[in-house]
């Protein structure tokens, strides 16, 4: 049973999804403001955290900051405004895996939930190691390398970087990025993987543009001489 985090200080809307996620088999946990939930978000072991932005006391982007400050990657799934391009773009700056806009409906929230579970470096990758350009990712150590320095990664950023490592330096494009590592195809004007690559990119030790941006097709990895 997969434990999941909601931080939102919504009674109404915690207490449905509370019901619909149980009636789901997750294991639910709640907090109503900030301090509560980066509190248990630090004490506990959960599978994925649901994120409010707007909470009393510390805002979920203050939380996710300090929650990846203290080096916890789980994944957190930020709910925002619908249409604050800002929020969701500050959010994934921040380390958050993905977004969804509110209002949602339920069943795209639970859709969204078993669809990051999915892909999490826990339980989606095959196990075998992949090198390349300097490269080592060892899913079975939850493990990613660059030049002999080991990378504190999100799971998406760590799902990215997988995927475009095993492709030995084949262009793969975005809507694939994005299935590989967020279980979704892109919608319109969706930058969340922009803000990956970014992400990852500023982990480098060195070299940050071996990730080669391929206008109009996506992303390959390239080999330095």
């Amino acid at each position: 049973m997969s434990k999941l985090l909601l931080v939102d200080d919504d009674a109404e809307l915690s207490s449905m999804l509370e019901q619909i996620l149980t009636k789901e088999g997750f294991q639910l946990t709640l907090a109503a403001d900030g301090e509560a939930g980066l509190e248990r978000a630090l004490s506990g072991s959960y599978d994925l955290i649901l994120l409010d932005v707007m909470l009393p006391g510390i805002d979920g982007f203050q939380l996710l900051q300090r929650l990846r400050q203290q080096a916890r990657n789980t994944p957190v799934l930020m709910l925002t405004a619908r249409g604050d391009d800002d929020d969701r773009v500050a959010g994934l700056e921040l380390g958050a895996d993905d977004y969804l806009p509110k209002p949602f409906y339920p069943k795209e929230l639970v859709a969204r939930v078993k669809a990051l579970l999915r892909r999490t470096p826990h339980t989606s990758v095959r196990p075998e190691k992949s090198e390349y350009a300097g490269f080592v990712i060892d899913p079975s150590q939850n493990e990613a390398r660059c030049d002999d320095t080991q990378l504190d990664l999100t799971p998406t950023e760590f799902d990215i970087l997988r995927t475009l490592v095993r492709a030995h330096g084949e262009v793969v494009s975005k809507d694939a990025l994005s299935v590989a590592a967020l279980g979704r195809s892109l919608a319109p004007f969706d930058r969340s993987l922009d803000v990956h690559i970014s992400n990852i990119r500023k982990k480098l030790p060195t070299d940050p543009e071996r990730i080669q941006t391929v206008r109009g097709r996506g992303y390959r990895i390239i080999q330095f001489a």
